[in-house]
């Protein structure tokens, strides 16, 4: 298993100024990053890809930004527009010799209302079939998809591993995976390394996140089953610190985050990543 960091934590948008962050990142001893690209305008991939190269670091994943005009559920427009732009992400990743894309690929985030079983049946019907665009252009290229649940305040479609289980039998698509994240595990699962060992070899990504958005470790998650159950699957993907503060005010609103949960946010990194080390080995 690889560490990573999330640059949420440190900026956005992520841009080619960015990269100044690479040299903190190898020095602290993150092995990869995880760039969010918030639109494909924002970078050139081969310039990120030149500067991780330089300071010894890979991209390990890039995150979907699925704001309200990309949904997969959406009007004809959004799910246009959001397809187009996540095909678009898969192009950079190419260039950036990334592997996956991951986040919540299936619908604009914050999309959060009850709908009638016979809506939420068509809405599900519409993804698949957009999904299976997705991913059939990942598999072109090489690439995985990996479709993370979240909690029920940021969505009303998928929020557990059963669910994002189902929806990658119906695509039916080997480019298709799970990326869980115990942020949001710690809100809808029942048991968090039972969640683990359902997703199996199907675990694409892992987002190692303090139930409290802070630092892994630093927090009230049972975090040693959660380990025995990554080690007893056999996953050796990446696991990546996700978390926000108040410095980066865009996403500290979307992801209301009103508070200092730690002292730094540099913080959060190190001792994180200190943390995950020890109980991960």
């Amino acid at each position: 298993m690889r560490l990573g960091i999330n640059t949420f934590l440190f900026t956005s948008p992520f841009t080619n100024k960015s990269t100044s962050l690479f040299p903190q990142f190898k020095k602290w001893g993150f092995e990869t990053v995880e760039i969010p690209i918030e639109d494909p305008s924002h970078i050139d991939p081969a310039f990120v890809k030149a500067q991780l190269d330089k300071h010894g670091l890979v991209c390990g994943s890039v995150c979907a930004c699925m704001g309200p005009d990309r949904d997969l559920r959406g009007t004809p427009q959004q799910q246009r527009t959001g397809l187009n732009y996540m095909l678009k992400l898969i192009d950079q990743m190419v260039v950036l010799d990334c592997p996956r894309l991951i986040g919540p690929e299936y619908s604009a985030v914050g999309r959060a209302d009850a709908v009638p079983p016979n809506e939420q049946k068509q809405q599900w019907k519409t993804v698949v079939k957009n999904l299976k665009t997705l991913c059939k252009y990942a598999e072109q290229k090489g690439k995985q998809v990996c479709l993370e649940p979240l909690n029920r305040f940021e969505t009303d479609f998928i929020n557990t591993c059963d669910q994002a289980l189902k929806m990658v039998r119906d695509v039916g698509s080997s480019a298709l995976k799970l990326h869980l994240d115990t942020f949001h595990m710690n809100i809808e699962e029942k048991n968090q390394a039972a969640a683990i060992r359902k997703a199996g070899k199907l675990l694409g990504h892992f987002h190692a996140c303090g139930s409290d958005r802070g630092t892994p470790g630093h927090d009230h998650i049972d975090w040693k089953p959660i380990a025995a159950a990554l080690k007893g699957i056999g996953y050796k993907g990446d696991v990546v610190i996700e978390s926000f503060t108040t410095d980066v005010k865009v996403i500290a609103r979307a992801a209301a985050i009103w508070r200092r949960i730690e002292p730094t946010r540099n913080e959060i990194a190190v001792k994180g990543l200190k943390f995950l080390r020890r109980t991960l080995a």
